[in-house]
């Protein structure tokens, strides 16, 4: 007895169904990334949402300040959405997105709860260590000159270099931004060492929406953020505190800065 033979394009069906299945499962899993997008910025010479003063100095001396010195940040998807590859597929192709590794955005925990505490608790150790990082620079005495620093809403230690700028900056008689609106990220350690952050093709583009002319960035990722840097904004890499004072009395002066 004879078997009855396929079709040619009945058997190609047949062969094609198990890798459609495959196509759709690949499709709509979950994969582990989140969506980036430019954040807020703060001037850390100014005031929080709220209207109180970012930086609050009380022991010593202040000076009036002229220009603003921003810090930025970035937004992703929330730890429980489900990112799909059509998702990922589009955040490639614009330019105002990033897929980024989950576990490079949200480092720890698995609830939204838990990465809220990690994230407070990386903000409240980069502003300590800023603070003892520009006392240290200015050799003042931190048991007689309080610094408090109050930005709402905002995590992670990716603001270090700007706050200890912004504390330098209202404490001593240089005036650091010059007039201009300079922007940056970089966390930075009691000895004063900057150190790298992710995501900064997303803030450059944030500083340029908000009007920054000069992006401190840290030097390692000079690459990264001369790939997709906005027209008009100038990169100056750091890795000090010390250095990146250095840069804008360059700036102010119209010395010789550093560039990528």
């Amino acid at each position: 007895m004879r078997t009855p033979r396929l079709s040619r394009p009945l058997y190609l069906s047949l062969c094609a169904l198990p890798l459609l299945g495959l196509l759709a499962a690949a499709v709509f899993a979950p994969l582990p990334f989140s969506i980036a997008f430019p954040g807020s910025t703060t001037d850390v010479l100014g005031k929080d949402k709220g209207g109180e003063p970012v930086i609050t100095v009380t022991g010593a001396k202040t000076y009036p300040t002229r220009g603003q010195l921003r810090m930025t940040t970035i937004t992703a998807t929330s730890p429980d959405t489900t990112v799909r590859l059509p998702d990922v597929v589009g955040s490639w192709f614009d330019k105002g997105e990033a897929v980024m590794p989950r576990d490079s955005v949200y480092p720890v925990g698995d609830s939204v709860k838990e990465i809220r505490e990690y994230n407070d608790e990386a903000m409240r150790d980069s502003q300590s260590a800023a603070t003892a990082a520009a006392l240290n620079h200015l050799k003042l005495d931190p048991e007689k000159v309080k610094v408090d620093l109050r930005l709402a809403d905002v995590g992670g230690p990716s603001a270090g270099l700007l706050f200890s700028l912004g504390i330098i900056d209202k404490l001593g008689a240089d005036d650091l931004a010059g007039g201009r609106v300079i922007a940056g990220t970089g966390t930075i350690d009691a000895a004063g060492k900057v150190g790298a952050v992710g995501g900064v093709p997303l803030k450059t583009q944030a500083a340029k929406r908000d009007k920054a002319t000069v992006f401190l960035v840290p030097k390692a990722e000079c690459s990264e953020a001369e790939a997709e840097l906005p027209s008009g904004l100038r990169l100056v890499p750091v890795t000090t505190l010390s250095g990146a004072i250095d840069a804008l009395g360059a700036l102010r002066s119209g010395g010789k800065v550093p560039s990528c």
